[in-house]
């Protein structure tokens, strides 16, 4: 996720007196303060005004422009909010400061966020994406529908790894931009927490986690499918809705996603596999055939492909076999089956000769064809590497 941020250009603010205007003896002290640098006399001169003068706008205005001086953003719009809400006197000026500290804060979140991802500490790493949040917050707070903060800050949240965190800002910036990266950024985040519920289940065996995992992959389809309408292309997007069909059980739509997968990528050798994956489960052996040949057409030691040829053929074989002897005939022709999947499992065991439950299969295949020392062996190794 380490990336390097652009900044915003940055303009001047300047914080103007009105000329010739009566003032009372306090604001006259807080803008000869402020002038001064002395800021901390100008709030108390600020606070006297608005303790005898509760209506007073510029005085709220000035101790707004005080609290942006300081950094301390949700204290500058709070009073500014005060002021604003007794005149629109100062609205301009409040608009332009308010667009100045959006940039101000933007730049510095960006600058943090760079400043972490060269750091090799893990302790800085952490201080400074945090300070970089502070200030993509901050400039959320100061522009609500500034699309690059979300962006940003929800960039911070995955790189502390704080997926839960980067949920919300993603969420606004798909609301408010129709962000390819938002798409797939939160459909990852789903998919992935589906994932782990999933794992919690075959641990824990509860109702719950499985529901959870259920309703997580089902609000990854959800946000990945109208990812799709917009960027109907996108193959981040394309392969992560697929998955997430894959995770809710929901197989008929994951089978009409990744055929529209591999009609939009046809030389994507992930696509190919995935949908062929799918048919195999589906018993569809010709059409999973056709998938994993392609798949292996694309990249010749694929080996996911090479073992899933291979158990295609032999489920395919077996398939055949249980047919026949239900029907009661005399039908070997499911033997051409397993003969045509020996070659792939062989070659899969050549670059994986250590997995029992592959050499146990081809110990199986063996002996629907009437190889018995074949058998013997590749079970024999089966047990070897248990």
């Amino acid at each position: 996720m380490k990336r390097i941020l652009i900044g915003m250009s940055l303009f001047s603010m300047i914080l103007g007196f009105t000329a010739f205007e009566c003032s009372s003896p306090d604001i006259t002290g807080a803008k000869l303060y402020i002038s001064q640098k002395n800021y901390e006399k100008a709030k108390e001169a600020l606070r006297r005004e608005i303790s005898k003068n509760p209506k007073s706008d510029e005085a709220y205005y000035l101790l707004g422009y005080l609290y942006g001086e300081e950094g301390d953003i949700p204290k500058m719009i709070s009073v500014f909010d005060s002021s604003l809400a007794i005149s629109k006197k100062f609205e301009n000026d409040i608009q332009q400061q308010k667009k100045y500290y959006w940039a101000t804060s933007f730049n510095k979140g960006v600058a943090f966020f760079n400043k972490a991802t060269k750091t090799a500490a893990e302790d800085s790493v952490k201080l400074n994406y945090n300070k970089a949040a502070e200030n993509f917050n901050n400039a959320i707070m100061l522009e609500p529908d500034s699309s690059a903060a979300y962006k940003n800050l929800a960039y911070v949240y995955l790189n502390l790894s704080d997926y839960d965190a980067a949920i919300q800002p993603l969420e606004k910036l798909i609301a408010l931009e129709k962000d390819v990266d938002g798409y797939s950024l939160l459909g990852e985040i789903y998919n992935d927490k589906g994932s782990q519920s999933m794992n919690a289940f075959r641990t824990s065996k509860s109702p719950e986690d499985s529901i959870k995992a259920v309703e997580y992959y089902n609000k990854a389809i959800n946000v990945l499918e109208e990812g799709r309408k917009y960027f109907p292309e996108n193959g981040d997007i394309l392969r992560d809705v697929s998955n997430a069909y894959v995770g809710a059980n929901r197989l008929k739509d994951a089978m009409k996603s990744f055929k529209s997968g591999v009609e939009k990528e046809p030389d994507n050798k992930f696509y190919r596999y995935n949908y062929g994956v799918l048919l195999l489960n589906a018993k569809e052996f010709a059409a999973a055939e056709e998938q994993f040949k392609k798949a292996i057409d694309i990249d010749s030691s694929y080996t996911n492909a090479i073992y899933n040829l291979g158990v295609t053929y032999a489920r395919w074989g077996a398939d055949m076999r249980e047919k026949a002897e239900a029907a009661e005939k005399e039908d070997e022709s499911y033997k051409e089956k397993f003969k045509m999947a020996l070659p792939w499992m062989e070659k899969y065991l050549q670059t994986n000769p250590k997995e029992p439950a592959v050499w146990e299969l081809l110990g199986k295949i063996y002996a629907n064809l009437g190889m018995t020392e074949k058998s013997k062996e590749a079970f024999d190794n089966a047990d070897k590497y248990r």
